[in-house]
């Protein structure tokens, strides 16, 4: 059985930062890409990044370009997420999630199929 833990989450102020972590356990066939994503109060769960198993296919959304960086470590089947200058909108519960392809992109376009989820860890920004 697959099972995804996150870690990292907690309150912090505007302007500081968190890293996230996410461990994988158990087999899964084939190399796959992961994925964060976020669901803030009140609204629908969102992509927010993506890398690709070789870590050279890397997808953010626009409001955290610049500011998130995603990593992962293959030997350790762990993601991250390192969120600098955090603003109180990046304020949801995060989830870590195993993706069905291999690349973050097909056709050049970011359309994320998450067969496995973790169980989220919120993550609060106060202004």
């Amino acid at each position: 059985q697959v099972q995804l833990v996150e870690s990292g989450g907690g309150s912090v102020q505007a302007g500081g930062s968190l890293r996230l972590s996410c461990a994988v356990s158990g087999y899964i066939y084939g190399a796959y890409s992961m994925a964060w994503f976020r669901q803030p109060p009140g609204k629908e769960r969102e992509g927010v990044s993506c890398i690709s198993w070789s870590g050279r296919d890397i997808y953010y959304r626009d409001s955290v370009k610049g500011r998130f960086t995603i990593s992962r470590d293959n030997a350790k089947s762990t993601v991250y997420l390192e969120m600098n200058n955090l603003k109180p909108e990046d304020t949801a519960m995060y989830y870590c999630a195993v993706d069905r392809q291999q690349n973050c992109y097909a056709g050049g376009v970011y359309n994320p199929i998450p067969r496995h989820w973790g169980q989220g860890t919120q993550v609060t920004v106060s202004s």
